[in-house]
């Protein structure tokens, strides 16, 4: 997966934005109906998947292992499930690009077929922390070998005897626990995870419905080996990760209301739109329902003033990926925000604190960085030059403070966006942001 680095968004000031959207399909749950159909006996029919590049490599993966997957149109595809033990040997190494989720989870599944395998990704996911998940494994049997440090590519050896663990996670991280529980469909005997913290819950809803028996009590996610997956249907709702780019839009700019239609609210997800609230966003759930096994709203945001608050530590890790965003609502509110407890985003795509503050420094916005988090005090956007670092969120997040922007802001090395929201600029104009991709 070859990346051009020079592309960009332009940002002219100003705009308010207006009516109703329909927001890409969720990414961590378009992932796991891949995987899974994949691993399920029979057809699996899915809708609104995610067509970005993250989501597709993962496709692309497990058709090199031989799985039947059709092309995605309007993101509805199939699947010819080939059961827990059907998968071939891929005939060469597996690049999953920018996709952490992929290499992640797909450790846990190639750990436990009969072949040996390779997981490669791109430049930004070959400096991301893998340990996290090679060290349980091997606890489990599994021959997970890293790079120097601990990094990409993840070369896994097959044929190995798993044995169920019960594993206290030291970090709070859905990747992790959704790791093991898929090894564990290998694995002799049970496989339990206990969090720290909660983290999204996607995996164990879906295999549920794909006929897994797991068991949740409280922090502890565990499940037994001798179970098959048999084929259904997935409705992905739409991701809430990405419409936060909106409800935010929407929140600082002037004489604003919109409309996001069918947004999953997982109640391990929904952290943003509870710290919004707590800044002083005008957020409502309209239409409330379960699209398949995951509840999804309308959710409807119009312009408010905001205030600085403390982030409640509970509410990071159900969070994580959307405080790029939050941190252009702090930008744009009065007094300071303060996050701590958020050392997982330095190791995301980029490390977010810090590539954040770069960049709202270069706006004129003052910020405060912590080993763990950050202090914004909310400001004037001046405009100007800033770098994403190749980090999709990150990306997006500058241009929606063009909203309150007093100059044009410039966004450098953007290609990455379409990992997760491949029609970003598209929908961007049509809502009303001045955006054009150079």
């Amino acid at each position: 997966m070859t990346k051009a680095p020079n592309r960009k968004f332009r940002v002219q000031p100003g705009g308010s934005l207006s009516g109703n959207f329909d927001i890409p399909g969720d990414k961590s749950i378009s992932h796991r109906s891949i995987m899974l159909g994949s691993l399920a006996e029979g057809k699996t029919e899915v809708s609104g998947f995610l067509e970005g590049a993250d989501s597709l490599a993962t496709l692309a993966a497990f058709r090199d292992m031989g799985v039947q997957i059709t092309d995605p149109v309007n993101g509805a595809l199939t699947i010819e499930g080939v059961g827990l033990h059907g998968l071939k040997p891929a005939q060469k190494a597996l690049d999953v690009g920018n996709s952490g989720t992929s290499m992640r989870l797909l450790a846990g599944i190639l750990s436990g077929q009969s072949f040996d395998s390779v997981l490669t990704g791109d430049h930004s996911l070959s400096k991301r922390p893998m340990s996290r998940v090679a060290a349980p494994l091997s606890l489990m049997g599994a021959r997970v070998d890293t790079d120097a440090g601990g990094t990409p590519p993840l070369k896994i050896q097959g044929g190995k005897n798993l044995v169920g663990i019960e594993y206290p996670m030291p970090m709070a991280s859905a990747q992790v626990k959704s790791c093991l529980l898929l090894a564990g469909l290998y694995a002799q005997g049970e496989t339990a995870v206990i969090e720290p913290g909660v983290t999204r819950d996607h995996t164990e809803r879906m295999l549920r419905a794909f006929g897994v028996d797991v068991i949740t009590e409280d922090s502890r996610a565990s499940l037994k080996s001798g179970q098959s997956l048999k084929a259904t249907k997935i409705q992905v709702p739409a991701d809430i990760s990405s419409a936060t780019f909106f409800m935010v839009a929407a929140a600082i700019a002037k004489d604003s209301e919109v409309c996001l239609r069918r947004v999953g609210i997982n109640p391990t997800r929904d952290g943003v739109i509870h710290i919004l609230r707590l800044m002083g966003a005008d957020i409502q759930l309209q239409n409330q329902r379960l699209l398949g096994d995951e509840p999804v709203a309308d959710i409807v945001v119009r312009s408010s003033p905001l205030q600085g608050i403390d982030i409640p530590k509970e509410l990071v890790p159900l969070a994580i990926d959307e405080f790029p965003a939050v941190f252009i609502a702090a930008a744009c509110a009065s007094g300071t925000t303060r996050l701590t407890g958020a050392e997982e985003l330095r190791v995301k795509e980029t490390d977010r604190i810090q590539v954040m503050a770069n960049g709202l420094k270069v706006f004129g916005i003052k910020t405060k960085v912590l080993n763990d988090g950050i202090e914004i005090t909310g400001g004037l956007i001046k405009g100007g030059k800033v770098d994403s670092c190749g980090d999709h969120r990150t990306a997006m997040s500058f241009a929606i403070a063009g909203l309150r922007s007093q100059k044009p802001i410039e966004i450098l090395d953007c290609d990455n966006v379409a990992t997760s929201f491949p029609n970003f600029v598209e929908l961007a104009v049509k809502a009303g942001l001045s955006v054009e991709e150079v």
